[in-house]
C-alpha cells in the first residue's frame, strides 16, 4: 500500500518530571513531523514506551495524536503480544481514525514458523485494517525467516513488513520474491539506504523524531532515484544515529529531542537516561547536524 511509503516515525510517548505523560509536548511532536515531511505517524511502538503504559493512557495518547494531526498524516497503531486471543480482542475495538496496525512478533513464548503463522492469520482475521508485520529479534528473541513473511504476504489485508533483524539476505530474499504491493519496510535506521537500493519501500524510523527533515528528505530522495541526495543526507545523520541507539532506545532520541527545545528526556522505569558521556555526544552531534547553538 503506498500509504505506507517512506518515512513513518515511531512516535516517542515525552513525560513530565512525576512520569505524567506530557501532552503539550506530544502535540508539538505531532506538528513537528507534519512540517517535517514526515509520512506517516506510528503510535505506541516499542519507542513509544507502550509496556509502560496502560490502557486508558494508550487510549489518551492516540486521541491527542488525532487531535494534534487534523487527518493529515496516516496514523499506524502498534498492538502486539505473545497473547494472540487477547491482540486479537483488541484488535476488534480499535477506534475509527487508525489506518493500520504494526504488530510485533510474538515474544518470550518461542514460537515456531507455523506459530508465527497461524498468529498472525487470527489476527488478519480480527480486523479488516491492514496490518504491517514486525520481524526485531533482538527484543522477540526468534526470528520470522523469509519464507514465513511470504506465505503471510498472501494474506489479503497484511500488506508490509518491517524488518529489523538487520540480516540483509533475508531481507533481500523478502523483496525478491514478495508479492505485487507487499511493502518491505526498514526497522533499522542506519540502514535504511541500502535497503531502498535493494528494493525496499521505506522506513519506520526513530531518528526521524528529532530530525524529521534531513530523515524524510533522505528516504524521499533515495526512493525517486536520487542517490547522490541520499547519500549526502545519509553519511550526515549516521554519527547521531549511532549515538542515539548506542544506550538503548529511546533513551538517545529523547536527549536530542531535548536539545531541540521539544520535551524533557524522561523516560519510565525500567529504562534510565543515558550516561552524561553519551548525553554531551548526542548534543555535540544534535547542534552539528542542525547547526544550533
Amino acid at each position: 500500500m503506498n500509504l505506507f511509503k517512506g518515512t513513518g516515525v515511531a512516535l516517542v510517548t515525552p513525560f513530565n518530571a512525576d512520569m505524567s505523560i506530557d501532552f503539550p509536548a506530544l502535540r508539538r511532536l505531532v506538528q513537528e513531523q507534519i512540517s517535517g515531511g514526515t509520512n506517516y505517524l506510528v503510535v505506541q511502538g516499542t519507542t513509544g514506551e507502550s509496556p509502560t503504559l496502560n490502557s486508558e493512557e494508550k487510549k489518551q495518547v492516540l486521541e491527542t495524536v488525532f487531535e494534534a494531526n487534523k487527518g493529515t498524516l496516516p496514523i499506524v497503531y502498534g498492538v502486539g503480544g505473545n497473547n494472540t486471543v487477547e491482540v486479537a480482542e483488541t484488535l476488534r475495538t480499535i477506534p475509527k481514525g487508525v489506518d493500520g496496525i504494526l504488530s510485533v512478533a510474538p515474544y518470550y513464548n518461542k514460537p515456531t514458523q507455523a506459530g508465527y503463522i497461524a498468529h498472525y492469520k487470527a489476527l488478519a482475521s480480527a480486523t479488516d485494517l491492514p496490518i504491517i508485520l514486525y520481524n526485531v529479534p533482538g527484543r522477540t528473541g526468534s526470528n520470522v525467516l523469509a519464507e514465513t513473511t511470504l506465505e503471510l504476504a498472501e494474506i489479503k489485508n497484511i500488506v508490509a513488513m518491517k524488518e529489523a533483524s538487520g540480516n540483509l539476505e533475508q531481507i533481500m530474499e523478502i523483496i525478491r520474491c514478495r508479492p505485487e504491493g507487499f511493502l518491505v519496510l526498514s526497522g533499522d535506521d542506519a540502514i535504511t539506504l541500502p535497503l531502498i537500493a535493494a528494493g525496499a519501500d521505506g522506513v519506520i524510523s526513530v531518528v526521524a523524531n528529532s530530525f524529521p527533515v534531513q530523515f524524510s528528505q533522505m528516504v524521499a530522495s533515495a526512493l525517486n532515484g536520487d542517490f547522490e541526495t541520499a547519500r549526502k543526507l545519509h553519511y550526515d545523520l549516521l554519527p547521531v544515529t549511532r549515538l542515539l541507539f548506542a544506550e538503548g532506545n529511546p533513551g538517545g532520541v529523547k536527549i536530542a529531542l531535548e536539545k531541540l527545545g521539544w520535551m524533557k528526556p524522561y523516560m519510565r522505569l525500567p529504562l534510565v537516561q543515558v550516561s552524561d558521556a553519551l548525553k554531551a555526544k548526542i548534543v555535540e552531534e544534535t547542534i552539528k547536524l542542525m547547526k544550533i547553538d
